[in-house]
């Protein structure tokens, strides 16, 4: 008789609830697997993946400028945040190499891009 534990294998990030790991190795696979997993958590977070972060803007004369962060409404500052949380579920899913080449980005489009 062969036991459940040695025909199951728990592999880290084979969960719905946190992202799958990426060690620099199979990076096809990976991909596919965290753009899904972004997807299901919140579209506006992949859109921010593939658009870059949004900058609350306000005219001044005809230009339009940044706001300044006491100057954002509430949707506004959600939607700032879906960078940080972006970037929270790519940099969750790093390895410790992976990691130390993508700590300087600061979108979560940057991190895609650059991996």
């Amino acid at each position: 008789m062969v036991s459940t534990s040695t025909c199951f294998s728990m592999e880290e990030g084979q969960s719905i609830s946190k992202p799958p790991f990426f060690n620099g190795a199979n990076y096809p696979y990976w991909k596919n697997r965290m753009m899904l997993f972004i997807q299901s958590t919140d579209y506006l977070i992949w859109d921010v993946v593939l658009d870059g972060p949004f900058t609350p803007l306000k005219r001044e004369g005809d230009t339009l400028v940044p706001k300044q962060r006491h100057e954002w409404n509430d949707e506004e500052r959600r939607r700032v945040q879906m960078n940080a949380k972006a970037m929270h579920i790519l940099f969750c899913a790093l390895g410790p190499d992976e990691y130390a080449k993508m700590s300087s980005c600061s979108s979560a489009k940057e991190i895609w891009d650059k991996l």
